[in-house]
C-alpha cells in the first residue's frame, strides 16, 4: 500500500534487525518521561491500547496474552509445587496476573524499577492489573539486581524475569552474576524462566543466555518458542533453567485446569513448544 498517513501509524524501526513494525493508531492517549525510560500509550485501531518504552512495542490490549502466559505457566507446571515466586520486572503486571492463577502459589513478589510502567498499566490495562491486591502478592519498585543479589539463600522456587531487551535497565538481566545470584536464591529444584527474544532475529543472544546459565551452574536448560505478534520477526522465546535437577515433563492435570482460563496455553501447546525446531536445535548444538 502506498501513500501512507505517517501520523495514522506507529511504527518501531529496529536497525539491529533490519526490520520494521507499524500499527494504526487513533491518537496518542499518554506520555511520561521516567527517571529510567520514555513511557508511551496509544489507541490503535484495532490492537487495542499500545504501550511503548523508548521507542519498542511492548503490550498491547489484544495479544499480550501469547507471552503473559507463556513466561509464567510452563515454568510454574514444570516445578512439582511452586509456593513461592518472584518477578523481576513484569511492571504492567500480567505475568503477576498469571501466576496468581496457580492456587498452591503462596506469595508472588513483583520488583519492577519504574512505577511509571505499573501507572500506566493501572489505567490503559486494568484487565492486565486485577490481581495486584490478590492478599499473596507484593509489588515493590526497586532494582531487582540488587533484590536477587541480596535475596536469601534457597529461599524462593520460580524467578520469572520479565524484562526489556538487554539495554538501558533491563541490560544487566543478562549476564553471569545475575544468573548466580538467582541460583543461589532458589531452592534445589528451582526454575529460573527469562524471556530470550527472537530465535530468528537474536539467536547469538539467546545461545549466550544458555551459556551463561550453564556456566553457573544450572543443571538443564528449555527454550520454547512462541507467537508474539508485535516483537521483531512475530516469534518470541522464553529459557527455563532448572537448578540441582532435570526437567521431566510437567503438571498435566494442572495445566488442563489453568488451560480453563487461558487464551493460548493449555497441555498440547506446551508439548508443542518443547519440540525444538531445527535452526534452533542445530545453533544449540554448536556449543
Amino acid at each position: 500500500m502506498a501513500n501512507l498517513d505517517q501520523s495514522k501509524w506507529f511504527t518501531e524501526i529496529s536497525d539491529r534487525d533490519g526490520s520494521a513494525f507499524s500499527l494504526r493508531i487513533n491518537k496518542k492517549l499518554d506520555e511520561k518521561q521516567s527517571p529510567f525510560q520514555k513511557v508511551e500509550m496509544f489507541e490503535t485501531t484495532d490492537f487495542g491500547n499500545l504501550m511503548i518504552i523508548d521507542g519498542c512495542t511492548m503490550v498491547s490490549s489484544r495479544e499480550n496474552f501469547f507471552y503473559h502466559e507463556m513466561i509464567s505457566h510452563p515454568a510454574l507446571l514444570a516445578h512439582p509445587a511452586p509456593k513461592n515466586v518472584v518477578i523481576i520486572g513484569g511492571g504492567d503486571c500480567g505475568t503477576l496476573r498469571e501466576v496468581l492463577k496457580h492456587p498452591g502459589v503462596e506469595s508472588v513478589t513483583q520488583i519492577d524499577i519504574d512505577e511509571v510502567v505499573t501507572q500506566m498499566s493501572l489505567k490503559y490495562f486494568p484487565e492486565l492489573c486485577e490481581s495486584n491486591n490478590d492478599p499473596r502478592a507484593t509489588v515493590m519498585f526497586d532494582d531487582g539486581i540488587k533484590y536477587m543479589r541480596e535475596a536469601a539463600s534457597e529461599s524462593i522456587d520460580v524467578v520469572i524475569v520479565d524484562g526489556t531487551d538487554p539495554v538501558g535497565p533491563g541490560e544487566g538481566l543478562f549476564n553471569h552474576a545475575f544468573y548466580t545470584s538467582c541460583l543461589n536464591a532458589l531452592r534445589p529444584g528451582g526454575i529460573l524462566v527469562q524471556q530470550s527474544e527472537s530465535p530468528l532475529m537474536h539467536m547469538p543472544l539467546l545461545v549466550e543466555m544458555r551459556e551463561a546459565m550453564l556456566t553457573v551452574g544450572f543443571n538443564d536448560l528449555q527454550t520454547l518458542p512462541f507467537p508474539q505478534p508485535i516483537y521483531p520477526s512475530g516469534l518470541w522465546s522464553v529459557t527455563l533453567a532448572r537448578k540441582s535437577a532435570a526437567f521431566n515433563g510437567f503438571r498435566e492435570d494442572a495445566a488442563a485446569d489453568i488451560a480453563k482460563n487461558s487464551e493460548y496455553y493449555n497441555n498440547g501447546i506446551h508439548h508443542g513448544a518443547l519440540a525444538t525446531p531445527n535452526f534452533m536445535q542445530r545453533a544449540f548444538d554448536k556449543k
